[in-house]
């Protein structure tokens, strides 16, 4: 991590991985909004010092995320003259920037380094460990991808603070994922502080020596927990990933609402429908689900979404997930906050009365303020069971 990246007097932003020197013109990729916010000082940056660029603009949304976008970027790669190592691309931007300059990077004379510096908080603390690169394609979330980690990537927590607090609360939706997956002291800093976590953008405004800085905590912690589960499989070789919770049954809502959707709202929501699932199984209390609700609700997120209170939609989601996981389901479940288990006989029938309570959700959510759960646990409680029902086979892929 880093602070004031783009300050001509920090050197972080022009250096080469692995101190290579540059032999030529660099490319900086920026997407649309970084460029109004931020252009004249990256501009600045490299004149000041003495760094030979040239620059793309892209136009940042999921919906701008196609193989034409990095063509595009691929074309610019070759008219600036990028050499095979001595001057990799720099992407500043947003997730969805980053994995296409990632992907061309990756195919360019079979596969250049590059330099990613994220600068929305989904892309510090999901994208900035990942080593997965990807376009949509054909209605498919990131169905054409490739595998490719930049040797060096830049974090400045600065650089959120000026982004609006609906893309602080998608980010935080894949710091809910990793606190549900696997830290409870991560979920009780989104519980407690959630509100304040988006209004100050992480930025801990105000703290003095020695107090609480949630959101230094919650980024170092969503960083951390991610880098471990990825680095001991960061080519997916096994495909029982926990990092997945919450992206089972998302893609397919997420691709068919956009533009009304963002990644980490999708998330959640999936995130919130297996926390129902694993209540429906006897895996998870009913108490922790209200939690799980109120705290999604209080960082500014919706709970449901007509989508997912769709048992069709849901299967067909299931079922193209399982293709991704060689027609396994290997479904992450809660079984409590930070703890989770992996099944793989999850039922059409379970979905059915998942997809229920998400309806209870959503017009509870439509009727009034975000609040705690209401009647969500009691209508649960009723339905509790050990395991998948009998009279119902696991879906099949």
């Amino acid at each position: 991590m880093t602070s004031e990246i783009f300050d001509p007097g920090n050197p972080e932003l022009g250096m080469l991985p692995c101190g290579q020197e540059s032999g030529g013109t660099r490319l900086v990729v920026m997407d649309e909004t970084v460029d109004a916010l931020f252009g004249d000082r990256i501009r600045k940056y490299f004149t000041q010092n003495d760094i030979d660029v040239e620059y793309l603009t892209l136009p940042g949304g999921d919906e701008n995320k196609t193989v034409e976008a990095f063509l595009k970027v691929a074309s610019k790669l070759t008219e600036v003259g990028t050499s095979r190592v001595g001057t990799p691309p720099i992407a500043i931007g947003g997730g969805v920037l980053q994995d296409v300059v990632g992907m061309a990077a990756s195919l360019y004379r079979r596969g250049i380094p590059y330099v990613r510096v994220p600068t929305t908080l989904l892309g510090q603390i999901d994208g900035s460990v990942s080593a997965k690169n990807g376009v949509n394609y054909e209605g498919c979330r990131n169905r054409l991808g490739t595998f490719a980690p930049p040797p060096r990537t830049l974090i400045d927590r600065g650089l959120i603070a000026t982004l609006p607090e609906r893309q602080i609360r998608s980010g935080l939706g894949e710091a809910l994922k990793m606190a549900l997956i696997k830290d409870a002291r991560l979920f009780q800093l989104l519980e407690e502080y959630g509100p304040r976590l988006v209004t100050d953008r992480l930025q801990d405004s105000g703290a003095e020596p020695g107090d609480p800085q949630p959101g230094l905590e919650v980024i170092h912690r969503a960083i951390s927990g991610m880098a471990e589960e990825l680095q001991k499989n960061l080519w997916e070789t096994d495909l029982k990933r926990i990092v997945d919770y919450g992206h089972t049954f998302s893609p397919i809502v997420e691709m068919r609402a956009l533009p009304e959707l963002h990644h980490g709202e999708a998330v959640a929501m999936d995130c919130v429908f297996s926390a129902v699932l694993a209540v429906n199984r006897g895996l998870l209390a009913p108490r922790q689900l209200a939690r799980i609700v109120d705290t999604t609700r209080r960082i500014g997120l919706a709970a449901s979404h007509p989508l997912f209170t769709d048992a069709t939609v849901m299967k067909q989601a299931l079922a193209d997930t399982m293709r991704h996981r060689d027609n396994h389901q290997y479904l992450t479940l809660l079984t409590d906050i930070g703890e989770t288990v992996f099944v793989d006989d999850l039922t059409e029938a379970e979905i059915d009365s998942a997809v229920e309570v998400m309806a209870d959700l959503l017009r509870e959510q439509e009727a009034g303020p975000r609040g705690a759960v209401v009647g969500v646990p009691d209508r649960l409680q009723t339905r509790r069971g050990h395991g998948a029902p009998e009279t119902s086979a696991p879906l099949a892929a």
